[in-house]
């Protein structure tokens, strides 16, 4: 390679002088410093030179090689030092962001004091006026049970379900964590939760169910306290008394009370696999909104405890098969709907619940039962033909005292409250409150007006018959629902004066101050209609409808007493008198000639609203104010179902049994059988027989917004005197006239 360079290269001239010899300066041992004699000596030749150059030359260049590897090392050596380093500061950033979190998540935790003896929800204890345990409202807490007097299987079943890891973790599994991430991301969405028992039951006693990360993290705090403070076996007993089953069922001997009617310590396989399926969402696979539901997760939890060997393949068949569960009916009686206008109120009475109360009501069960058993039977067997689908009934003792309340047909399906949430026209219910404002007014029962046609600025109401009577008593009137009277007399009387009455006597819904008010064309509930009535039985006082009588905890510490009323009187006597002695013709020759207890003194109006949507009849005795009111929840009319129908026949079935038993009582100031009825029966004695036409069948007259057919009417003979002094007239053919006559000779 030398003699190469040098052919290429030309020779190779010396150079002298201090630059060139330090130019050529090398570190290797060939380049010490020689004597003189060395160098005469040693003089190379031509070539030789030559060669010699070219092995300096390749000297010079490997040294050079060997330099560049060792900074190359030196870099990488510097460069993983330098990652090991900031891997290090990060670390301990890491490590003290972790510390800060643990330290601010904890101090956000509730006190530790608070989480020694877990709080249980309230539970609501509602009860008859005879103690008798009517409903359980708010959360139903079954008693605490032992894990060791539980069926084996019971627990087995909620582990291998929820958290098959138990008793390998302490607090949070991170295998489960795992699986479960797997598992969610392989679905592309969340169909397996990570969490283990002992985290399910921190979130349950102590946090909020919203799904943050900040929850999350004291969820794992707690976990791991609760692993530190409690040995598994008590976590799993703490567990299965307090996690949630749905239908306001807290632990499992709850749950199985509510659904099975049996003790938690009975159950079998099958509901055992039942109850831990329902942890997953116990709203929506409750077995008593979502049977299917609630059998298709037990069977999952079944497979889940063979695959555990905690059951064997042929028990998980047999169970699968043959599911011996039989979830019971709960809610399904219409005194919920009573619990559930109470859980209404509560708020008001006493604030904020945060401990287990009883709830002492004025419902009797016995009238509650009968109430129920008359709305159900009677749309049962006519619900079809007269187009009815709904029923409601509110029975109130004079003082305002509920007895009974039905807000539906069936609540189980149906919650909405018909008696006391729903509003509907009255019709001619209302009418009462026009009679008596004419009554206050200085007006009489004998009292005269004409039944004609009328006109109010375009608006022609009319009879439900179409027919007009002439001259006519306000009793008859009232008894027979002739509407226009009723108009002549709203406007006689003013529609504000009528709108201040009825609020008097207790409306509390809005009325709109018009001609129609008279007609009852302005909404309110059977509720407040019923509550309304009670001051013509209890003599003119003020009566507030109200069920809660008292309200005490569990230990008996007295939290509520209900305060008399202080409304005072509100009807005069003497109006009381007037107006019961009008509405006992309601039932003796009106509208609701159905009506009938034996032995009793009643009174009351029926009401139809337009095109036959509503029909009510609001009826009375000294002893119960009763209210019945039928439809449908569309507002789609029925198929002429009338007050002197269908409701008349509900509230004489209801009040027939109420008042069996009950020493009988006059209505306040009335008579006996009613005031007109008992002269008439004495008059028959010295009067001869006289022909006389056949009575119609009663309806009574609804609204006449529009034009209604006039089948089925009362048709009395225009009230006209009678043409022979010794001649019975008939009941509803000028009763009233009849007896001025007799009376007064006029």
């Amino acid at each position: 390679m030398a003699w190469g360079q040098k052919k290429s290269g030309g020779r190779k001239e010396p150079q002298f002088g201090l630059a060139a010899s330090l130019s050529e300066l090398r570190l290797g041992p060939q380049d010490r410093v020689a004597s003189g004699d060395d160098e005469s000596k040693k003089k190379p030749s031509a070539k030789r030179k030559a060669s010699d150059s070219g092995d300096d030359a390749a000297r010079e260049r490997k040294p050079r090689g060997k330099g560049s590897k060792r900074k190359s090392k030196a870099r990488a050596r510097g460069g993983l030092g330098r990652l090991v380093y900031w891997g290090v500061v990060l670390g301990l950033w890491a490590v003290i962001a972790a510390v800060g979190i643990v330290i601010w998540v904890g101090a956000h935790l509730p006190p530790i004091q608070s989480l020694e003896i877990p709080k249980r929800p309230p539970t609501i204890q509602i009860v008859g006026f005879d103690g008798s345990v009517l409903a359980t409202r708010g959360e139903m807490a079954g008693a605490n049970v032992s894990l060791k007097d539980l069926p084996p299987h019971l627990p087995k079943a909620f582990i291998a379900i929820e958290d098959r890891r138990f008793y390998s973790h302490y607090g949070v599994d991170p295998v489960g964590i795992a699986r479960a991430a797997v598992t969610n991301l392989l679905h592309r969405g969340v169909s397996q939760g990570g969490s283990t028992l002992t985290q399910q039951l921190a979130k349950n006693l102590f946090l909020t169910q919203e799904r943050t990360f900040m929850r999350k993290l004291q969820e794992v705090e707690l976990a791991l306290w609760l692993e530190r403070k409690h040995s598994k076996s008590e976590i799993l007993e703490l567990y299965l008394n307090r996690v949630y089953f749905g239908s306001g069922a807290y632990g499992v001997e709850a749950a199985a009370q509510r659904y099975f009617g049996k003790a938690a310590k009975n159950v079998t396989i099958a509901e055992a696999a039942m109850l831990a399926g329902l942890v997953k969402s116990p709203s929506r696979l409750a077995p008593n909104r979502n049977p299917e539901g609630a059998e298709k997760r037990a069977q999952t939890v079944l497979t889940a405890m063979a695959d555990a060997n905690f059951i064997t393949e042929a028990q998980a068949k047999a169970s699968i098969g043959q599911p011996s569960y039989n979830v019971k009916p709960a809610g399904a009686g219409t005194v919920n709907y009573v619990a559930d206008w109470i859980g209404e109120v509560l708020d008001d009475l006493i604030g904020q619940i945060d401990q287990n109360i009883v709830v002492e009501t004025s419902i009797d069960p016995k009238l509650q039962s009968v109430a129920e058993a008359s709305i159900i039977d009677e749309l049962a067997a006519k619900s079809v033909k007269f187009n009815v689908s709904q029923g409601a009934l509110v029975a109130m003792t004079p003082d305002g005292a509920v007895r009974a309340m039905v807000g539906g047909r069936n609540y189980a399906e149906s919650q909405y409250n018909r008696a006391v949430t729903a509003k509907r026209q009255p019709g001619s219910a209302f009418k009462p409150f026009v009679y008596l404002t004419a009554i206050e007014a200085g007006l009489t029962p004998e009292t005269i007006r004409q039944d004609a046609p009328l006109d109010v600025k375009g608006w022609k109401p009319e009879n439900y018959t179409h027919e007009y009577f002439g001259s006519v008593t306000l009793t008859q009137a009232l008894a027979m629902s002739l509407n226009t009277v009723a108009v002549r007399l709203g406007l006689e009387v003013g529609a504000r004066n009528v709108v201040r009455t009825a609020h008097r006597l207790g409306i509390s819904s809005k009325l709109e101050a018009n001609a129609s008010i008279a007609l009852g064309t302005s909404e309110v509930s059977l509720n407040e209609l019923v509550g309304a009535y009670a001051p013509f039985a209890n003599g003119g006082r003020g009566a507030t409808p109200h069920v809660v009588t008292k309200i005490r905890t569990g230990d008996g510490k007295v939290l509520y007493v209900r305060p008399a009323d202080q409304l005072g009187q509100v009807i005069d006597p003497r109006h009381v008198a007037m107006m019961n002695t009008m509405m006992q013709e309601t039932l003796l020759s009106g509208t609701a000639r159905k009506a009938e207890i034996p032995g009793w003194t009643a009174a009351g109006k029926t009401g139809t609203s337009q095109d036959f949507r509503d029909a009510w009849f609001i009826g009375y005795t000294a002893n119960l104010v009763t209210g019945v009111w039928l439809g449908n929840d569309d507002n789609s009319p029925t198929k002429k179902a009338t007050g002197g129908g269908l409701p008349v026949e509900v509230w004489t079935r209801f009040m027939r049994s109420a008042h069996q038993g009950v020493p009988m009582a006059s209505l306040p100031n009335a008579r006996q059988g009613g005031f007109l009825t008992s002269l008439i029966q004495s008059a028959t004695q010295v009067s001869t027989p006289a022909a006389s036409s056949a009575q119609a069948p009663v309806a009574q007259a609804p609204v006449p917004l529009a034009p209604i057919s006039p089948g089925g009417a009362y048709r009395p003979p225009p009230p006209t005197r009678a043409t022979s002094p010794s001649a019975r007239p008939e009941a509803a053919a000028g009763l009233d006239g009849w007896l001025v006559d007799r009376l007064f000779g006029r």
